[in-house]
């Protein structure tokens, strides 16, 4: 029970986003309006993307200095889950910005930026697939990750604030503390950040269950 109650957390956490997201009232808030409900997907999945991805360079790390294989397994899947909450980020944006900005994608520069920061890291995963030897693939594909991390923080956090952007807090454009994030949406935004985060946590431990149990017959 002791390992599994984080998992029940997450189920109710999860639950609670989802019914609170769609029926507890928001602020009624200039252009943003219903769609601020999004709030609740959007922001928490690339907070968890973040999070994940920040976890695979510590196993990648972790493996430099020990060749232990299990922390290659764990950085390789902490981006795997990564990109998937990247992509779901990246599609919920989307249809943000087609009710706010009335189109899906309008070149803005964080949104841009998010795109070649997704691409980065399927670059990882095409190093990782580009060697035939084991060893030479995860000491290669860890040293990048750690790189990779490195440049995505400066293409999602430093770049788009260098210019005008439509996304709240960059380009002048003021932030969701600004918006009046009062406790309407913080009751539903910092559980919805925990769930979604646990959410990757979790999938992450079964795809690396999945990867050590296979790596074992492989060796058989």
């Amino acid at each position: 029970m002791k390992n599994t109650w984080w998992k029940v957390l997450t189920v109710l956490l999860l639950f609670y986003t989802l019914i609170g997201g769609f029926l507890l009232e928001v602020p009624r808030l200039n252009i943003l309006n219903e769609s601020i409900r999004n709030l609740y997907f959007h922001v928490p999945m690339w907070f968890g993307m973040i999070l994940l991805l920040g976890s695979s360079v510590y196993y990648s790390i972790k493996y430099l200095n020990t060749q232990e294989e299990t922390y290659d397994i764990k950085a390789s899947e902490c981006v795997n889950v990564g990109l998937l909450f990247g992509i779901l980020g990246i599609l919920t944006g989307m249809m943000w910005a087609h009710y706010t900005w009335d189109q899906f994608w309008s070149g803005d520069p964080k949104q841009n930026a998010s795109a070649v920061a997704l691409m980065v890291y399927f670059a990882y995963l095409i190093l990782r697939g580009a060697f035939s030897d084991e060893v030479q693939r995860n000491r290669i594909s860890a040293i990048y990750n750690i790189f990779a991390y490195v440049l995505f923080l400066v293409l999602i956090f430093i770049l788009p604030r260098m210019t005008d952007s439509l996304h709240p807090g960059s380009g002048g454009n003021p932030g969701f503390n600004a918006y009046d994030m009062d406790s309407k949406l913080r009751y539903v935004f910092y559980p919805a950040v925990i769930g979604w985060t646990l959410l990757g946590v979790w999938l992450v431990s079964l795809r690396v269950r999945l990867q050590i149990i296979q790596h074992k017959l492989d060796t058989l």
